[in-house]
């Protein structure tokens, strides 16, 4: 049998078929152009379903079921989507939507970090632990947590916001209305704007930085990468920019480890792409304050392993 996973984002629809190893056999994507409303997205997701179908040479009747990961507050319950930010969901009816298009098959919906997070518990590298627990440190910090190959998202399927836990009391303004939450400086857009503030403290102090120079002077086009490479090549000010990250970095993973100690937590995103220049002094900082006694089991910290496929995969193992 085979499954059909959907990625559902602001920009693209992903669509995989992925088979009972786990592995994506065919996948496909489409622009999701989110101004047309909910319904033309959904017949979008439902023809590249149907599209992939028949170049695989299989049937409609090869599918067991459709998982959706979707932004914002999914009912997993009830195929509702209440809410989401950047796509035109309200209290919209996905599942019934989507699966009277697709011959009446099981639809399953899921929040997207969630289902990343459900992905990696099953097919990636926290496949098998008990407990698990991701972040994905993107444009924002996403979290998901997995107990016994379950979601846990709380009473009203809106849990498990991790990078709206506040670690800085009064702190940066957050996209969520609160300020200092632990999205606001330790996702991508966290570190860039870390980046522009030591930078323009640099200047106010007649302090040189290369990072400057890398956008040429324009910190419109600062990236997550200015700092760590400015910091590879010797540089002082992006050191500390870097050296603060992590912190603020550590501060809320110490903060997931306590509440929950899961087998295994595992972060995924751009950042993680510095290896060791990100996970050797975050390592340092994390088991300097989390709260395990000597000789006791700990949590393994881990990079995630499935990367873009997160979505489809956990879209389409929604139904175990």
């Amino acid at each position: 049998m085979y499954y059909i996973g959907v990625d559902l984002g602001g920009t693209n629809i992903a669509v995989g078929i992925v088979n009972e190893k786990y592995e994506i056999v065919k996948k496909g994507s489409t622009p999701t152009k989110p101004e047309r409303g909910a319904d033309p997205i959904i017949v979008d997701m439902a023809n590249l379903a149907k599209k992939l179908i028949a170049d695989l040479k299989i049937s409609l009747d090869d599918i067991e079921w459709i998982g959706v990961a979707t932004p914002g507050t999914a009912n997993s319950a009830t195929g509702v989507v209440e809410y989401a930010n950047n796509i035109p969901f309200l209290k919209y009816p996905l599942a019934d939507k989507l699966s009277a298009l697709l011959g009446g098959k099981p639809v399953y919906i899921e929040n997207d970090a969630n289902a990343a997070a459900k992905a990696e518990a099953i097919a990636g590298v926290a496949a098998g632990a008990p407990i698990s627990v991701m972040i994905t440190l993107g444009t924002g910090l996403g979290g998901g947590i997995v107990v016994d190959g379950k979601v846990y998202s709380g009473f009203n399927f809106a849990g498990g916001e991790l990078g709206h836990t506040v670690i800085e009391h009064g702190g940066r303004q957050c996209s969520c209305g609160r300020r200092g939450c632990w999205e606001a400086y330790s996702s991508a857009t966290g570190l860039v704007n870390i980046t522009r503030d030591r930078i323009l403290d640099a200047r106010a102090q007649g302090i040189k930085t290369s990072m400057e120079d890398m956008v040429n002077g324009d910190l419109t086009k600062l990236s997550a990468r200015t700092a760590f490479t400015a910091m590879k090549a010797g540089d002082a000010v992006a050191a500390q920019v870097v050296d603060e990250y992590i912190s603020y970095l550590a501060c809320g993973i110490v903060n997931v480890i306590n509440i929950y100690h899961p087998n295994i937590l595992s972060i995924g995103g751009g950042v993680c792409n510095e290896g060791d220049y990100l996970l050797k002094p975050l390592f340092e900082k994390v088991w300097d304050k989390a709260n395990f006694k000597d000789g006791e089991p700990k949590t393994e910290i881990k990079i995630a392993q499935l990367g873009n496929d997160a979505g489809i995969i956990g879209a389409a193992v929604l139904g175990k």
